[in-house]
């Protein structure tokens, strides 16, 4: 009763958007919130022991056909071991090949009978260490391979069957795995040992088993898979791990594979009269995703239940407060000196006529604030034009050649006097500002040009620098860089850039190489300034990446690269323009990427 009190309360102390807001939270949100959590809860369940009931089916139906076929080749491997014309082939004594090839095309011979009745089995293999058996059929004579084999000396030390995985080579010379039945062949009052081997047909499994929505692995002990359904996964581990220990294995729940949730199915089927145990893998990759597929549906119809009402309430609280708020909106923008007016008041009521009094007000304010910016605007346009005229007048007053001339004599002084490293940087001084001062109209030079200035720019560095840094060009060979044109007083910026921030941390060794290449099927000329420094880090590396691109006026080192980026895409286009690749420890290299062009395309 007081928490009803104390709702109707603070209902009536809030504005009418609030109260609008508060009911349909209380009435609407809340409620439907509530409801489609527990719904999409149950139908998670649902949905998951559903699937899982189909995958123990699966399982199941696999289960039954493999106990079908291995009891169907224990039986075919009990007629067979005591099948007397089997067993005297295996005692008999035979003085030629031709004598035992004989004796076994004369005996109608009951396993070719099964083999030929029995799609289930692939081959039936006998091993037999009689010294007069040959290799012939189903025959065959045990060799030192064989006798080495563990299911040979396995069969041979038990009177039980026992399975196992046998991996073959077909006549292709592919390698596959199957499962064999291996059986020890009495026979009585000789001295010798048989084993009998029954193999399974992969073939015949895939034809029972496969399915189109599940997967299915099947192994046999602590072996490796010996069928599946994908091809990949013969003669790999269990996609799981199995505790052999148990009696009876089992397990049922989600499993991460290859990226995906899947859901999996593991039983153990006991052969008959065998102690060997088959585990088999059932595997759903889809299910998972569809019940998420369905669950996210679910979650969409509920988000649209809440909105829909949501949006009907806001459209509504908006009209129903919109020409109040709006009028008090403008006020406040009149008093703050903002006159545009991005709503207005519609309507012909007593709030409409004082917003039509208000426009009237601003208008006359906004044509005194128009005249008065007017004439601010004529002055500071004679004030521009004066400072451009000042600009002129100290412009024309350098001569070039008063430069170039007053720079040769100081270069000479220096050298009368004997300091030949200042006459030098003097020298290379004038160079530089010749080449500047001669491209700094023209809208392009030779690539030639442009690396005698920066060698002549790195001279100068060097003289700063010492032994910290050395230099290096690389062109490829075959390309005239005579003939190539660029952009004037393009890399030097960049070649600024590595000395100073590349080899910053550097006191000596330091390394800048300039190479030139021509990528042939794109038509395009790449110049690549490397430096040895100690590079950035990614974070850095994608900073300075997108500063060349969008201009940051907070950082003014990378100023210069964003310039020469725009340069060259304003001029050749969106194509071109410059990369950066740098790793930390082993320095940065900035590459720009040009159009091939020569003199005579111009």
């Amino acid at each position: 009763m007081n928490r009803g009190r104390e709702l109707f309360g603070f209902l009536r102390r809030s504005s009418i958007r609030r109260q609008l807001y508060t009911i349909y939270i209380l009435a609407v949100f809340v409620p439907v919130v509530l409801i489609g959590i527990f719904l999409v809860g149950n139908t998670y369940q649902l949905l998951t022991s559903y699937h899982r009931d189909l995958l123990e089916s699966d399982n199941l139906r696999v289960r039954t056909i493999l106990f079908e076929i291995t009891t169907q080749a224990y039986n075919i491997s009990e007629e067979l071991s005591f099948d007397e014309q089997v067993v005297s082939i295996l005692k008999g004594r035979y003085a030629s090949e031709e004598d035992f090839v004989e004796a076994v095309n004369t005996c109608a011979s009951s396993v070719d009978s099964y083999m030929y009745h029995y799609t289930e089995i692939e081959r039936i293999d006998i091993y037999c260490d009689n010294p007069d058996i040959r290799g012939y059929k189903q025959y065959h004579s045990v060799d030192e391979a064989v006798l080495g084999t563990d299911w040979y000396q396995r069969a041979t030390s038990q009177a039980g069957i026992f399975w196992t995985e046998m991996k073959n080579i077909d006549e292709h010379g592919n390698q596959y795995w199957g499962l064999c039945l291996v059986r020890r062949i009495p026979l009585v009052y000789a001295d010798y040992n048989a084993v009998l081997v029954i193999r399974l047909s992969d073939n015949y499994l895939k034809t029972r088993i496969n399915s189109q929505e599940y997967k299915n692995s099947v192994s046999v002990d602590e072996g490796v898979v010996f069928y599946a359904s994908d091809r990949e996964d013969y003669g790999k581990p269990q996609l799981i791990g199995i505790d052999h220990s148990q009696n009876y294995f089992q397990y049922a729940g989600k499993v991460k594979i290859k990226d995906s949730t899947c859901f999996v199915e593991v039983s153990t089927l006991r052969l008959y009269q065998s102690d060997s145990k088959i585990y088999i893998c059932t595997v759903n990759d889809k299910s998972y995703g569809n019940i998420w597929s369905i669950i996210r549906t679910c979650l969409i119809i509920i988000l649209l239940a809440i909105m829909v009402p949501g949006i009907l309430i806001h459209f509504f609280t908006s009209y129903f407060t919109g020409r109040v708020s709006t009028l008090r909106q403008v006020m406040h923008q009149a008093s703050n000196e903002d006159y545009d007016f991005k709503e207005i008041v519609r309507g012909d009521d007593e709030l409409s006529e004082a917003f039509a009094d208000l426009e009237i007000m601003v208008q006359r304010i906004k044509e005194k604030d128009a005249l008065m910016y007017r004439t601010m605007l004529n002055e500071q346009e004679l004030v521009n034009e004066q400072q451009k005229m000042e600009f002129k007048m100290l412009a024309s007053q350098i001569n070039p050649h008063f430069l170039y001339n007053t720079l040769e004599t100081i270069r000479m002084k220096a050298y009368t006097a004997g300091d030949r490293e200042a006459a030098t940087a003097i020298k290379l001084l004038g160079k530089s500002m010749r080449y500047v001062l001669e491209n700094s109209g023209t809208a392009f030079t030779s690539l030639q040009n442009e690396l005698n200035h920066i060698e002549i720019y790195m001279k100068i560095q060097k003289l700063r620098f010492g032994e910290k840094f050395d230099y290096a060009f690389d062109v490829e060979g075959g390309l005239d860089v005579s003939r190539c044109i660029i952009l004037p007083l393009l890399l030097q910026p960049v070649v600024e850039n590595a000395i100073l921030h590349g080899l910053e941390e550097k006191e000596t060794g330091g390394m800048v190489t300039i190479r030139i290449a021509r990528v042939a099927e794109s038509g395009k000329i790449c110049i690549a300034v490397s430096d040895n420094g100690c590079g950035m880090r990614p974070e850095a590396l994608e900073r300075l990446r997108a500063d060349i691109v969008t201009k940051n006026p907070e950082k003014k080192e990378s100023i210069g690269l964003y310039n020469i980026n725009q340069r060259v895409k304003l001029c050749y286009g969106s194509m071109y323009g410059m990369t950066i690749d740098s790793e930390r420890d082993r320095g940065t290299t900035i590459t720009l990427h040009l159009p091939e062009k020569v003199y005579h395309d111009i």
